[in-house]
């Protein structure tokens, strides 16, 4: 696939937040409205697409392939978290923006937007590959993410145990044990698991209808922050695992999802938490917009 092909999956994403953008300013969307958006989401539509991703297809790899891949997302997660612990203490902020910063550099959008681009790449065998390594960012993100976002002071432990943190273990287990439930069970979660994405992100689209563009592209923090989503980690991570030879399909697929733009994961917990979901929004809006540029750049580096 070339520069133009990926360009062209990145307007459909794109497409899906204007709609939520014109949606807000027709008074479908917005307010009281978004936050049951919100809800339905992280208690019934994501859980759903999270197991079902996992049981509705053909067939998993290999336990020895898998446990490769999940060494891979380590490498992936400890790159992460090293950015995070490091570069929120040089862009300046409030807590709560803090907080936004240090989820945008621990959680890309692996899943919304990286299994579309892996497919689109790699062909449908990456499929499997690009789930078995957002395993652990569906646990971290539901389950530490909110930590992350509010600060230890305002995360309660019990909310850790949320329907999408359940829904991960669930489908971590299910991968490793290689069980596999009848295949209507997968096919009616991964029929209501299908929703989340475009309604996720109309929800995006939703939340920037409040929020003059100006201030969105006019700020030079915004900017670095998506410099270093963007572009810079996924060159870091690249590096190290082609120094401790990762296959090359599963190398290209992690460096792929390490460049996609922040989570809409966290707009909906800043919205569940209390986490500053003004900020969240235009990072989440910036980077996707300007992902529509820089994964085709990344995709054809690998390629």
């Amino acid at each position: 696939m070339d520069f133009f092909d990926v360009f062209s999956e990145m307007l459909v994403i794109l497409f899906a937040i204007a709609l939520g953008y014109a949606a807000n300013r027709r008074g479908h969307m917005g307010g009281e409205t978004d936050q049951k958006i919100s809800k339905l989401l992280l208690d019934f539509t994501m859980p759903a697409m999270i197991v079902g991703t996992v049981i509705s297809g053909d067939e998993l790899p290999e336990l020895g392939v898998i446990l490769s891949v999940l060494e891979v997302g380590v490498v992936f997660y400890l790159v992460a978290f090293a950015f995070v612990l490091v570069i929120p203490i040089f862009l300046r902020g409030t807590p709560s923006e803090k907080g936004v910063w240090r989820y945008v550099l621990a959680f890309p959008n692996v899943g919304f937007i990286g299994y579309p681009v892996a497919v689109a790449l790699f062909g449908e065998s990456a499929l499997f590959y690009a789930v078995i390594l957002a395993l652990p960012f569906n646990l971290l993100s539901y389950g530490f993410g909110p930590l992350l976002l509010v600060g230890r002071s305002r995360f309660q432990l019990r909310k850790m145990f949320s329907p999408c943190v359940v829904a991960s273990l669930l489908g971590l287990f299910l991968a490793l044990t290689r069980l596999r439930p009848p295949a209507l069970i997968g096919e009616m979660l991964s029929f209501v698991g299908d929703i989340a994405v475009p309604l996720s992100l109309l929800l995006v689209g939703s939340l920037l209808a409040g929020l003059p563009a100006r201030q969105v592209l006019h700020s030079p923090r915004l900017w670095l922050l998506s410099f270093l989503r963007l572009l810079v980690m996924p060159v870091v991570l690249w590096a190290i695992l082609r120094a401790m030879g990762v296959e090359s399909m599963v190398l290209g697929i992690a460096v792929v999802q390490m460049a996609m733009p922040a989570a809409v994961n966290g707009t909906l917990l800043s919205m569940e938490y209390g986490g500053d979901t003004e900020a969240m929004a235009q990072v989440t809006f910036l980077t996707t917009l300007a992902s529509i540029l820089t994964i085709p750049i990344v995709a054809a580096l690998l390629l």
